[in-house]
């Protein structure tokens, strides 16, 4: 009598995929550690880029050692102030999704698309010889498709751009997803994102720039066939740069407020 009947097979069958779930469970509860670590590791790497860091990374510069030059601050983004607290195991994303650590935006002032806002966001703050060289924030909205996220560099006078990072989103490759491109992000550099008087101003623009526009200094070129991803990039940086966003922090940095420089 053969012992291939269809209970046996399925029993076969169940065994293997019972011990499967368990190896893949194994397997995944045993490498969440380091995917962690290499995430970090990865945002990391996308700071110090912003940073102007670079080529020192090309070169093969540990990441721990140079991120030493990068001092992290978490700021209250309502009063523009530090807050007393350690940044290492802050997670905006996650604070925002918490209703008792972050704010709902109304439809008026959510010019990000984000929904809700974390209460505290981190900082990170270059400084050589106790002098502030660049302000790294962390930036993201909606574009067409996805959440895009970025790391935007500021020069001390918190008006002017000095680099731009994004790093994560699901734009449409060859269109959107050209925000990763370093070609276009390097037209970032030198623009002013506000005005002297803290207002945004930046305009992500159909087609090129025209140097000759007294307004050149505020505009991008466009992503050509983009449309949606563009105007979701302008509308993040101009949400960032106002008062829902680093707008209360950086006047606090313009205006030389004690409590707003940062403590050795």
């Amino acid at each position: 009598m053969s012992n291939d009947t269809v209970g046996r097979t399925l029993l076969v069958a169940l065994l293997l995929c019972g011990i499967c779930s368990v190896l893949v469970s194994v397997a995944a509860v045993g490498l969440r550690p380091q995917q962690e670590r290499n995430r970090i590791l990865e945002v990391r790497r996308n700071i110090l880029r912003a940073a102007g860091f670079g080529s020192e990374l090309a070169a093969g510069q540990p990441v721990k050692e140079l991120f030493k030059h990068i001092e992290v601050k978490l700021v209250d983004l309502k009063t523009g102030k530090y807050v007393d607290r350690d940044p290492a195991d802050y997670s905006e994303r996650a604070a925002a999704e918490d209703p008792k650590r972050s704010i709902a935006l109304t439809p008026a002032q959510d010019k990000a698309g984000i929904k809700r806002r974390a209460k505290l966001a981190p900082v990170y703050l270059v400084k050589q010889d106790g002098k502030l060289q660049r302000i790294i924030l962390p930036v993201y909205g909606k574009g067409l498709w996805s959440t895009m996220y970025g790391f935007l560099a500021l020069e001390p006078d918190t008006i002017t751009v000095a680099n731009l990072i994004f790093y994560e989103d699901a734009e449409t490759p060859g269109l959107g997803g050209e925000i990763e491109n370093p070609k276009w992000q390097a037209k970032w550099h030198g623009k002013q994102w506000m005005d002297a008087d803290g207002q945004p101003k930046l305009d992500v623009i159909k087609g090129a720039v025209d140097p000759d526009n007294p307004r050149a200094k505020y505009q991008i070129d466009g992503l050509s066939g983009a449309t949606l991803t563009s105007r979701g990039v302008e509308n993040l940086m101009r949400f960032w740069a106002g008062e829902n966003g680093f707008g209360p922090y950086l006047a606090r940095l313009r205006s030389g407020a004690a409590d707003a420089a940062p403590r050795s």
